[in-house]
C-alpha cells in the first residue's frame, strides 16, 4: 500500500485553507448582521442608515458565498 504523500499534504492545506476562509466570510456576515450602535447597546436608532444598509448588504453577500462555497462542496460529494 502506497501513500502520495504529497497529494495528502494538498489536500490537508486546501482543506485548512478554505475552512478558515468559510468560518471568516461567515464570521463577518455575523458582525455584518449584529444590530449594535457606537454604546454597544443593542438597537436600530443609530443615525447611519446608508452605511447600515450597505454593511447588511455584504453581509448578505457573506452569507450567500458561504451558501454556495457549501453547495460547490455538496456538488463535488455527489458527482
Amino acid at each position: 500500500m502506497n501513500i502520495n504523500w504529497a497529494a495528502l499534504g494538498q489536500v490537508f492545506g486546501v482543506s485548512v485553507v478554505m475552512t478558515v476562509a468559510l468560518v471568516g466570510l461567515f464570521t463577518l456576515g455575523i458582525v455584518g448582521t449584529s444590530s449594535r450602535n457606537g454604546n454597544g447597546n443593542r438597537g436600530g436608532g443609530g443615525g447611519q442608515g446608508g452605511a447600515t444598509a450597505l454593511v447588511r448588504t455584504g453581509a448578505y453577500a457573506c452569507y450567500a458565498a458561504c451558501a454556495a462555497a457549501v453547495g460547490y462542496g455538496i456538488y463535488l460529494i455527489v458527482a
